[in-house]
């Protein structure tokens, strides 16, 4: 009994510092960045999964409730490319080029998120996922210091959806530790200005 309340405890924080930071598209704050983590790529497109993270960042840009949109995934490979995959989906989906900042580093969410705040300097920002993932997003990224709102992306509740609640329950314990430690990241590397840059730009 005590191991079953020790394991579901990194669980539990996720959902008590996420409490009130969570919703849909439509109840989204506006913020200067949507953040979109990465999600897998079939055959170097982005997965279902992925797209539906990438669909809800273009809604929210074209109804004007971010100005730029960070995609951030693993590129630790010459042949897979996720942030690039994104950016491709995200142009032809409506959401100009020049609005989209690609981290090629975002090997896993606390990556992510203090690459996002030590590198790209968001303070503030929508973050995109999935509902069994976006409550440990949005607590890892205000944990890194990104004032933060998560949109929990709807999905059927089929093998993959079972699957990701499951593997939420081991990452919150990775997350939580992460956190606790301050861990660097895989690839921290130099401050970069994209985000800036691109709020510069007009719309």
């Amino acid at each position: 009994m005590l191991g079953c309340v020790l394991a579901l405890l990194p669980s539990t924080w996720t959902h008590v510092v996420a409490a009130g930071r969570v919703g849909d598209v439509a109840g989204a704050p506006k913020a200067p960045v949507a953040v979109v983590f990465g999600a897998g790529l079939w055959r170097g497109e982005p997965s279902p999964y992925l797209a539906h993270r990438l669909d809800a960042a273009a809604e929210l840009y074209r109804a004007g409730r971010v100005e730029v949109v960070l995609v951030t995934g693993d590129n630790s490979r010459v042949e897979y490319d996720e942030p690039d995959a994104m950016r491709r989906y995200l142009t032809e989906h409506g959401v100009p080029d020049r609005r989209i900042v690609s981290d090629y580093a975002g090997f896993d969410t606390w990556d992510s998120c203090v690459r996002a705040k030590k590198i790209f300097g968001v303070d503030r920002a929508v973050l995109i996922s999935q509902g069994f993932h976006i409550r440990r997003a949005v607590t890892l990224c205000e944990r890194a210091g990104v004032d933060s709102y998560g949109v929990g992306v709807a999905e059927p509740h089929d093998a993959t959806w079972y699957f990701g609640g499951v593997r939420e329950l081991l990452a919150a314990g990775k997350g939580a530790t992460d956190a606790a430690l301050g861990r660097d990241p895989r690839f921290l590397g130099p401050r970069e200005d994209g985000v800036r840059r691109a709020l510069a730009t007009a719309r």
